[in-house]
Formats: C-alpha cells, sequence, structure tokens
C-alpha cells in the first residue's frame, strides 16, 4: 500500500504537474485513506474489496474519535485521491482490478437558484434610470434590466440579440437562441417594451452614431459596438450598488423571473419552454424556491390550516 501511494503521488508531480497544495491534500487523503484500510485488515492494494472504499467514504461522512465529519467537498476531494489510486495502480499492473470505480464522491447539495423579491427588482430596475433620460446609455441600461428581467433571457442571449430578432409590433416576442442554438419565441412584458422602445427610438441611433460600421445588434456600448457579457454585467452591478443590493448577478434576474412567474400560478411547463430548458425536470428546481409561497396560500385558505 505504501508503495502504491508513494508511486502514485510522484505520478501526481511529475506527469500530471499538479500543485504542491493539491498533492500534500491527496497525500492527507490517502494516509487516512491507508489507516482506515489497515484496520480492516488490508495492507495491499490487491486486496481492497469495493466494500471497503464506501466504507471509507461513509467514516468520512460520519468522522471518528479521531476526525471530524467531512463536508461534501472535502469527503469528495478524498474520494477522488482514492479512486485516482486505484484507477493508477491498476494501469500500472499492481493489482488486477479497479474496487473504487463503482465508488463516487457524494453529490454536493443543490444549490436553489437565487431569487429577489418583486419589489427588489423594482428598486433594481429604477435604479438603472428613467426611461425619460436624453442619456442614451442611461435608456439602454434600463431597457437591458427591463429585458433580462421581462423574458428571462441569459445574458448571451441578450448581448447576442439582432435588431431583427426583436418585434415590438401589437404582440411583441422575441426570438432568442439559447444553448446548442436552440431557438425559442418569448413574449415581451409591457414595461420591457416601454423600455426598450424608448431606447431603439432615442438612445440606440446616438450610440450607433459612433460606430464607423453600425451592427445589428440590438444593445450597444458607448462606442456603438455589441454590448460585451462583461459590458452588460457592469450595467447590472452598477444598478445594485446604487440601489445598495448585493450579490445580485443577470442570472438573478432570470431566476427572478422563473420564481415570480410561478408564485403566480403559471405552468411549470410553461416557465420550461420560456426559459428554454431541454427537460422539465431543470425547471423543478424553481418550485423549491416557491415552497413558502405555498405555505403561506395553504395557511390563509385551509380551514384547517389554523388553529384559530
Amino acid at each position: 500500500m505504501a508503495d502504491g501511494v508513494r508511486e502514485y503521488l510522484q505520478y501526481l508531480v511529475v506527469e500530471r504537474g499538479l500543485a504542491a497544495n493539491t498533492v500534500e491534500s491527496y497525500r492527507r487523503d490517502l494516509r487516512r485513506y491507508a489507516d482506515h484500510l489497515a484496520a480492516r485488515g488490508k495492507t495491499r492494494l490487491g486486496d481492497v474489496r469495493t466494500a471497503d472504499v464506501a466504507a471509507f467514504l461513509a467514516a468520512l461522512r460520519e468522522g471518528d474519535e479521531d476526525h471530524q465529519p467531512l463536508a461534501v467537498s472535502s469527503a469528495g476531494r478524498a474520494v477522488v485521491a482514492v479512486r485516482g489510486l486505484h484507477a493508477f495502480a491498476l494501469a500500472q499492473g499492481m493489482c488486477a482490478g479497479d474496487p473504487a470505480h463503482e465508488v463516487t464522491p457524494p453529490a454536493p447539495p443543490k444549490r436553489l437558484p437565487k431569487a429577489i423579491s418583486v419589489g427588489a427588482v423594482e428598486r433594481l430596475l429604477e435604479a438603472a434610470g428613467s426611461t425619460q433620460d436624453p442619456d442614451p446609455r442611461v435608456l439602454r441600461d434600463r431597457a437591458l434590466l427591463e429585458f433580462l428581467y421581462g423574458t428571462g433571457a441569459r445574458i448571451s442571449e441578450a448581448v447576442g440579440l439582432d435588431r431583427r430578432d426583436l418585434d415590438l409590433s401589437a404582440d411583441p416576442a422575441v426570438l432568442l437562441s439559447g444553448k446548442g442554438g436552440k431557438q425559442r419565441f418569448v413574449p415581451v412584458g409591457s414595461y420591457a417594451t416601454r423600455a426598450l422602445e424608448a431606447y431603439l427610438v432615442r438612445g440606440r441611433p446616438a450610440l450607433a452614431a459612433g460606430a464607423r460600421r453600425p451592427g445589428n445588434a440590438v444593445f450597444l456600448n458607448a462606442r456603438g459596438g455589441r454590448l460585451t457579457r462583461q459590458g452588460a454585467w457592469g450595467v447590472l452591478g452598477e444598478a445594485a450598488n446604487r440601489c445598495g443590493q448585493e450579490g445580485v448577478s443577470p442570472h438573478t434576474l432570470r431566476h427572478s423571473f422563473a420564481t415570480h412567474l410561478l408564485d403566480g400560478g403559471a405552468d411549470i411547463r410553461v416557465v420550461q419552454e420560456l426559459l428554454g430548458h431541454a427537460s422539465v425536470t431543470t425547471t423543478q428546481v424553481y418550485t423549491l424556491v416557491t415552497v413558502d409561497k405555498l405555505r403561506e396560500v395553504y395557511a390563509a385558505a385551509h380551514p384547517r390550516a389554523s388553529a384559530n
């Protein structure tokens, strides 16, 4: 076991070029693994079975007299080190099989999408500026944020939008090109429509005047070129700073779009189509965000929900 671990760590340094801190972390993990196996009477790599590896993972998560329970990320790193060791030993002919192949690192807890309240969204949009402002960049900024929240578009879809894809006639809609080149039509709400009209009529022409060869992009930068993802991030960041909101990203508006639709009673499959998710399973994570809303409705509506 000790020889196998030593050769594996040398391989990580020489062949893989891993950072010294990473290798040292692997060394500690594998030392604990070797101690775990020794306590089970296993001192050779060839003697290890899948049950031994699975028991090691369980011990990492549960802890013992000498070790605190490890977080999912730390336990996952240790399992990766163990899987790497056994795969290396098999490739080098040190053993006949790989007992760690079937033991996967623990999955990290599913992070709920970050959404903000309707009031918080309204304050953020107001902080971007007024649709009556004469500054073309202010008109652009308000239109961009209204568009992100009003359509649930990804930031890449917004900055990649061309004028031909946007129809603000009697039935406003936008053609968005999402992941994998998949396209979808999404309605554009009245607030976003008004902000876009103000920008397209009074803001975009002024920005386009500074370009040598004006393109077809809807959202332009100060030089008349297509607004970049970084530029759009900057627009949102400035608005968030002005209204005192921290941790807001373009995806926050997308998450809020979905959450507020579900809170308003929208069918999850409709929200799936609006977001451009290939599977409704992806959209279902938003239903977890609205549990508090469900509790409120239940408490207010069910005749046996309250003791009063």
